[in-house]
């Protein structure tokens, strides 16, 4: 009824009635407003472009402030009484020392035991089941060594050291080598000859294995040992910075005693045994060298080869 004012309803209570209410026209017209010019594709956090752009200036953040060191996956085992004994003597560094319960005690076990004491490593008992499992092996005659992770240093940082000391650049670039006990070698001949670093690459070349380790007698420990994703791209790298780059291979004219470079800032690349350098490695070198020998030897030994050569340039320099 018309009037009625005590019919549900029929009060009209203020902000409820339906159409626009008083000012909504200023509201509407800023709902209208435009936001300003859009953003550029790079400025959009949710856009490809702004994605590729933040990607970019994370690795120019990281090429100012370079990491140094860069480790290797995992820590490693090395095993076996007189392995372990060695690696202790020669300074390796050793996290702990793992022997079994109820191994016999001879004179390698106490000498381990007495190394581990005096170096301030760890020493753990534990089954021979619990050795078996984490070395992985169970060839490990009741005693076991776990060494940390290996710290790679950065290419450039061979050049560092070499400027640091005030000495021509000497660095070794490794190519295809897979034995460790042959990558070992090299680290200690570079260190006993004066090298300021060994160059190795990240990919189809043995690691600083435990192995490695050990051949090297302490010298990796001594000398800084680098690793490269692109080793071609490393080379011109050292060669941008003034060094030469010298290879080995058998099938050179210019025999060492021939080589007059050995005084410079060098960087000397070493093959795998038989199979060389690579192509593209060989063809990036400044210079190749080979080696003379007397009689008919297919090839020498990765490791000799670079101790011969290491030595030639200590002499040069001399």
């Amino acid at each position: 009824m018309a009037g009625n004012s005590q019919r549900k309803g029929a009060i009209v209570k203020p902000g409820k009635k339906k159409g626009a209410t008083v000012g909504s026209g200023g509201q509407r017209r800023r709902g209208l407003e435009g936001k300003g010019p859009t953003p550029k594709a790079k400025d959009r956090p949710y856009h490809k472009a702004h994605k590729a752009a933040e990607l970019a200036g994370r690795s120019e953040a990281k090429r100012a402030g370079r990491p140094r060191k860069r480790s290797s996956s995992d820590a490693e085992w090395i095993i076996g009484r007189n392995p372990v004994v060695e690696a202790l003597r020669e300074g390796v560094p050793v996290n702990a020392v793992y022997v079994a319960e109820g191994a016999e005690r001879d004179g390698r076990l106490r000498e381990a035991f007495q190394l581990a004491s005096e170096h301030g490593i760890g020493l753990l008992e534990v089954t021979k089941t619990e050795l078996d499992r984490v070395t992985g092996f169970n060839g490990h005659q009741g005693l076991a060594a776990r060494i940390p992770a290996y710290e790679y240093a950065h290419p450039d940082d061979l050049l560092d050291r070499a400027d640091e000391a005030g000495e021509p650049p000497l660095i070794i670039v490794v190519d295809h080598i897979t034995d460790p006990r042959n990558l070992g070698a090299i680290v200690r001949s570079a260190a006993a000859f004066g090298a300021h670093g060994v160059v190795i690459p990240t990919n189809r070349s043995v690691g600083m294995t435990a192995a490695a380790w050990k051949t090297s007698a302490g010298a990796a420990a001594r000398i800084p040992i680098a690793q490269t994703v692109n080793l071609t791209r490393q080379l011109k790298a050292y060669q941008d910075a003034g060094c030469m780059v010298v290879g080995l291979d058998m099938e050179s004219d210019v025999s060492l005693p021939d080589f007059e470079l050995g005084d410079g800032p060098l960087v000397v690349v070493v093959g795998a045994e038989g199979a060389g350098l690579g192509r593209l490695v060989g063809e990036t070198c400044d210079q190749i060298v080979s080696i003379p020998m007397v009689n008919a030897v297919e090839s020498l030994n990765a490791s000799v080869a670079a101790s011969v050569v290491l030595y030639a340039v200590a002499q040069a320099r001399a």
